[in-house]
């Protein structure tokens, strides 16, 4: 009967495997193709949304002589004269220019000079499709990088935006260092703007400034805003699976309650944010990749954060103190834009804080200096997969005098299993006598019935900062191993090393005493099975570090069992 229950056991699970395979083949996350670069949807360019003044009082005008409360102040593009979709796109191709470099691949609109779309060509949104950059400035999301000057002299008002004009419709880094691409203004009452944005070779920092001249005879006055544009729905390529905690998408920026103060879509839905700081970012985080507004100036800055009205569209940005430019000079306005991954060690140099986009969780602590070992490996082996095996090796040497005191309790839990199998047939259903008898012979023989659960419980952390570090750090996206693992930050697609690791926790347990509790030992022997079943969908870097912690948990515990064995 017993060899029956296991062989059906047997032909459910394998059942159990085609089944999981045939869905993840059928229903599995698929990443969208990112089309070749193309012109953004009208919805995209036409619509925008200004924020008000910061530091203007009451008594004091906003745009052109109007006040400034916040509001959206220019028309969008649902109030505008309908045109036809061919029109529209005529026109958007019309004023769109084309910019490339070694690391970004943009689109900026003419009118307002803003950033509509952003490729990272040495991302690919799939192993599958190396050729096809990943898309993070999305007009599928409405996910721009908009920017502008607003106030007296501000060239974006409640009449529109400026229709920049550029030397050519597309720019491309060959050979040089740095790439400069000018936006300009006609002049007009003695006034010259031009718009300019600076890249350099393998930095997807962007330097944008606005380069006034005051040719006329009055103050010119103005202050320069920058904000990220996108609607509160999952990334366009999401690269989010499986289950387990998902990355966090979202805003986030520098405040008084942190260096790192996350502004989920919901909160800022429900109360918006409004905030003065000298300094900081504004960014909007999601799997593996980020984009910031970083101010470059002295001064204190209008953050703040908001849902437009009756539309799934959210902006997260700042708005700078107001300049003066006295006649017959000149003057800059300046604001830095990241688009690119989260490398925490450039984010850090960027600005304070921002680096924390590498989001670890309440175990940062941990998963940081983890993070550091892995990469110190990485650079001496130049493979991923085996720096995670050496990781373990080390964690795993570290941990060895507490993981030793625990195979030895364990130890003498197996060598009690006789006389606890007296003790149950002397005192039959007596439960309180049975466990006051048992207690008394723990006490006697020194073990620690719990001792078997300490490797687990000493795992744990270590194994839930691993995660967050798989799941955060970009360097680990896409890293092969070896044969059919080419993604370390994906699950196994054949789920070979679960079941590797579930082997493996099943032999471990084998090795250990079993509980005197029916109820708990039939709990205990199907432990292996859960884990297997959840560990199917993590990143296949984690199970592989958990295999291997399991592999050096059995020869550690093989080891000090002939110890134990040779000095009685």
């Amino acid at each position: 009967m017993d060899y029956q229950r296991i062989f059906i056991i047997l032909g459910l699970a394998v059942t159990a495997y085609l089944l999981i395979l045939a869905w993840n083949e059928d229903y599995g996350h698929k990443p969208a193709a990112v089309e070749p670069f193309q012109s953004a949807p009208s919805d995209q360019v036409a619509t925008n949304d200004l924020p008000g003044v910061p530091g203007i009082n009451s008594n004091s005008s906003g745009i052109n002589g109007t006040e400034m409360d916040g509001t959206d102040i220019i028309p969008r593009v649902e109030n505008a004269t309908a045109v036809t979709t061919a029109m529209q796109n005529e026109a958007v191709q019309q004023r769109t220019i084309h910019v490339k470099t070694d690391v970004l691949d943009l689109q900026i609109d003419l009118q307002g000079g803003d950033v509509v779309r952003g490729a990272l060509p040495r991302f690919p949104v799939t192993i599958d499709q190396p050729d096809v950059a990943f898309l993070l400035l999305d007009p599928q999301n409405s996910y721009s990088a908009q920017s502008g000057l607003i106030g007296r002299n501000g060239t974006d008002t409640a009449a529109g935006r400026p229709i920049f004009q550029a030397a050519s419709n597309s720019y491309e880094m060959v050979n040089e260092e740095t790439l400069v691409v000018d936006l300009t203004l006609p002049s007009k009452d003695g006034i010259t703007i031009t718009k300019r944005f600076t890249f350099s070779r393998g930095d997807y920092l962007i330097q944008v400034d606005y380069l006034v001249e005051n040719g006329s005879s009055q103050i010119w006055q103005a202050a320069m805003f920058a904000q990220l544009k996108r609607d509160g729905e999952d990334p366009f390529a999401s690269e989010t699976q499986g289950m387990g905690m998902q990355p966090y998408v979202g805003g986030a920026t520098f405040s008084d309650d942190g260096p790192y103060t996350k502004l989920e879509f919901d909160d800022v839905a429900d109360d918006g944010y409004k905030a003065q700081i000298e300094g900081g970012y504004m960014a909007l985080v999601q799997h593996y990749f980020v984009s910031s507004w970083v101010p470059d100036g002295e001064g204190t800055y209008a953050y703040q954060a908001r849902k437009l009205k009756d539309r799934n569209i959210f902006l997260y940005g700042f708005t700078g103190p107001i300049r003066q430019i006295e006649p017959g000079t000149s003057g800059q306005l300046s604001a830095q834009l990241y688009i690119g991954p989260k490398d925490q060690y450039r984010l850090e140099e960027i600005s304070p804080g921002l680096n924390l986009v590498v989001d670890y969780g309440f175990l940062w602590w941990l998963a940081l200096p983890l993070f550091h070992l892995l990469t110190f490996i990485h650079d001496l082996l130049g493979n991923w997969g085996l720096s995670i095996i050496v990781l373990t090796i080390i964690v795993k040497s570290l941990l060895y005098p507490l993981s030793a005191a625990s195979f030895r309790s364990m130890a003498k839990m197996r060598k009690l299993q006789p006389e606890m199998a007296r003790l149950k047939d002397r005192y039959g259903d007596d439960k309180q006598q049975f466990s006051q008898a048992m207690m008394e012979l723990y006490k006697k023989e020194g073990a620690n019935p719990l001792g078997g659960c300490l490797p687990i419980l000493l795992q744990m952390p270590v194994f839930l900062a691993l995660y967050w570090t798989l799941m955060e750090s970009v360097e680990l996206r896409h890293a092969p191993f070896i044969l059919w693992i080419d993604d370390l930050s994906a699950m196994d697609p054949y789920f070979v090393l679960p079941i590797l690791m579930g082997i493996s926790m099943f032999v471990t347990q084998m090795l250990q005493p079993e509980p005197p509790d029916p109820v708990q030992a039939k709990v205990f022997k199907f432990m292996p099975i859960m884990f297997t079943f959840f560990f199917l969908w993590f990143p296949s870097g984690l199970v592989l570090y958990w295999f291997i912690n399991n592999l050096l948990s059995i020869m550690q515990q093989w080891y000090v069992t002939r110890q134990l064995e040779k000095a009685s």
